[in-house]
């Protein structure tokens, strides 16, 4: 880096900075900041002399807003020392350790949320200041008092400051954009640009509507006596802050690296969005012989996590057909890494995603990756715009048959029964795992049948001969037979089944099954009085259901004629404690979690997804996480497979 390129990086830094911290809106992802900053530091330490005096090195946090009020810290707001991989965190507890002895490390999640530093005298809540600039920072006590994680009396009278993170839990902020969607307006990027502009309202009502939490990680100003964090955390924790989700005490390098995966590994179970792993000596005396930098604690450091945000191009836009005619935008993105693999397309949802992102081909955009969710963009970077973007028009045909497509709220829809992506899909969708089950016949398989004319719709599946099959390349003897045992093997399926496999536009298991359990084979001649009668169902669902009876009624009737499914058994059910109740089940099981669903469905339980005010058990396996909590908060009853008589 030359001194020019060096100066350029710290006015890059100071505008992020100034966006991240005083704005409230990230315009560069964490990774980039990182990637500078520590260029930055690089230079610095091989030019000392040269190094200007508003880098961001020297500084811990931002310049304060004026609409709050400015309150100083007792003591400095810390920022923390970021480590990327064990060799630097090696070197970290080497150079630790030309001062002190070895000792115990305690190792805890970094969640990724608003700094908050908690005043408490007299055993009342004082204070809410925010990080600020390290020194001082912004009251917003009247919001604070809103979060309910946060005591607002403790039953300790020195005064003490009580430091740790504000935080929106992942479930609560996707239904907030959920809801801001409906209403047309702009979505927040992710969790923590959402718990930054929700902690600095000048209305706290909107604050305490956000369902913020709070979350212990430090102390500040006490007259504690303590030898070590770990008791000093005990003792707060019992004056009621929440203790963390994970934590654990280390002995050495390996024991760290070991839990440092482990957390990477489950990061995604955690209902709060962590950024990395705090590491801390547990012995407060090494402490005070560790000391600190201008900047930060030198006994305490960040283990960051793998990047999952990253910036790219987009490049263009690819349009695809589902099995129930929807056009879905697929965002084509120049390639990046990001954990542990390759992105080039990312999930846009429908067109008015487009809009509300003022999306624009050529933008420079952040892609976030989430274990297993498909790759987003939570952001278009539009301070980077250089003239050469290129708006993006909303289809008028659809690009597989070239019908005109047509609109449906904010769908965009193909309604010709004979577009080939539409027919493709929807017989993958038939032959899944959760419908008829047709192992051996993949979405690759199926769209060469198709192309040949060997399967047209899903009644062909059951017309495929051998002869069809010998035509195909790596088609041997085995495969063949195998394939079509599987065919003949999915006649005879549950009737839920069948209905769930035809692919109907808001129909899905659980309403297969109610449809099922209501009429039996009757459901071909059901009314949209007597759907809408059904508990869940409403217009919407009712309507989808009996318009897509009407429009295929002679098709289906054929396919039941060869497929011959059973009527689902629904035995009367004796009483249990079960019965009539709704249970969620989470956390690994001894036993397959299909099967453990169907025995709650025989006991006369109705089986849902998440844990909210309506449900009366959670049922716990290993690896819990976020649902184990939320039921504790909801005083659900948690119940251990093993524990449970009635299902051994």
């Amino acid at each position: 880096m030359t001194q020019e390129l060096y100066k350029e990086a710290i006015q890059t830094l100071n505008r992020w900075q100034e966006a991240y911290y005083k704005f409230d809106n990230p315009i560069a992802t964490d990774d980039e900041w990182d990637n500078v900053y520590r260029q930055v530091q690089k230079y610095e330490k091989l030019y000392p002399k040269q190094k200007l005096k508003n880098s961001p090195t020297t500084e811990v946090g931002s310049t304060v807003l004026e609409k709050f009020e400015k309150f100083e810290h007792m003591t400095p707001m810390w920022s923390l020392e970021d480590v990327f991989n064990k060799s630097e965190l090696d070197s970290w507890i080497k150079r630790c350790e030309k001062t002190i002895k070895p000792d115990t490390l305690i190792c805890e999640p970094k969640y990724d949320g608003v700094s908050l530093n908690i005043i408490y005298k007299n055993g009342k809540l004082f204070k809410a200041i925010t990080r600020g600039d390290g020194k001082i920072g912004e009251d917003v006590t009247s919001n604070a008092m809103m979060i309910n994680s946060i005591p607002k009396s403790i039953n300790y009278n020195d005064t003490i400051e009580i430091r740790g993170e504000v935080v929106i839990k992942k479930k609560q902020f996707e239904s907030i954009n959920k809801k801001r969607a409906l209403e047309n307006k702009p979505l927040f990027a992710n969790p923590r640009n959402m718990t930054a502009g929700s902690l600095k309202q000048l209305n706290s009502d909107i604050t305490k509507n956000r369902k913020l939490d709070f979350v212990l990680w430090g102390i500040g100003q006490n007259s504690l006596e303590f030898d070590r964090v770990s008791n000093m955390l005990n003792f707060i924790y019992s004056l009621g802050f929440e203790k963390p989700v994970m934590s654990k005490k280390c002995e050495n390098i390996s024991q760290i690296e070991q839990f440092y995966q482990h957390m990477i590994k489950n990061r995604e179970n955690i209902d709060i969005t962590l950024d990395g792993m705090v590491i801390k000596y547990d012995n407060i005396n090494y402490h005070k012989a560790l000391g600190w930098t201008i900047k930060y604690p030198k006994w305490s450091c960040a283990y960051k996590f793998p990047a999952v945000e990253k910036t790219t191009k987009l490049l263009g836009i690819s349009l695809q057909v589902g099995r129930t005619g929807v056009i879905t935008p697929v965002a084509v993105l120049e390639p990046v890494f990001i954990d542990g693999s390759t992105v080039q397309k990312a999930t846009l949802h429908n067109f008015d995603e487009i809009d509300r992102l003022n999306l624009k081909i050529n933008d420079e955009v952040v892609v976030l990756k989430s274990g297993d969710i498909i790759p987003k963009i939570t952001k278009v970077l539009k301070d980077r715009r250089d003239g050469k973007q290129i708006s993006i028009n909303r289809p008028i045909k659809c690009p597989a048959c070239q019908e005109m497509l047509h609109s449906e709220d904010i769908l965009i829809k193909c309604q010709n029964l004979a577009c080939p992506d539409k027919m493709v899909n929807s017989i993958a969708f038939f032959a899944s795992k959760g419908c008829a089950n047709i192992d051996g016949l993949g979405e690759k398989i199926i769209k060469t049948l198709y192309n040949k004319k060997i399967i047209t719709n899903i009644l062909d599946i059951y017309n495929i001969k051998k002869e069809n099959l010998i035509t195909i390349d790596s088609f041997k003897d085995k495969k063949i037979n195998n394939l079509l045992k599987a065919i003949e093997n999915s006649k005879g399926l549950k009737l839920s089944k069948f209905i769930n496999s035809l692919g109907i536009l808001h129909i899905g298991e659980v309403a297969s099954l109610d449809i099922s359990k209501k009429f039996g084979f009757d459901f071909v001649s059901a009314t949209k009085e007597q759907i809408v009668a059904i508990d869940g169902f409403g217009d919407i669902v009712a309507d989808s259901f009996i318009e897509f009876l009407q429009i295929n009624d002679e098709f289906i009737k054929q396919l039941l004629d060869t497929i011959k499914p059973v009527e689902d058994k629904f035995e009367d059910v004796l009483n249990n404690r079960f019965k009539n109740k709704t249970v969620v089940i989470t956390g690994a099981m001894p036993i397959n979690r299909n099967a453990l669903k169907d025995i709650f469905e025989k006991l006369g339980s109705k089986v849902g997804s998440s844990v909210s005010i309506n449900t009366d058990f959670l049922i716990v396996g290993d690896n819990s996480g976020s649902k184990y909590e939320k039921a504790k908060k909801l005083e659900i009853e948690i119940l251990k497979y093993e524990d449970i008589g009635e299902i051994k």
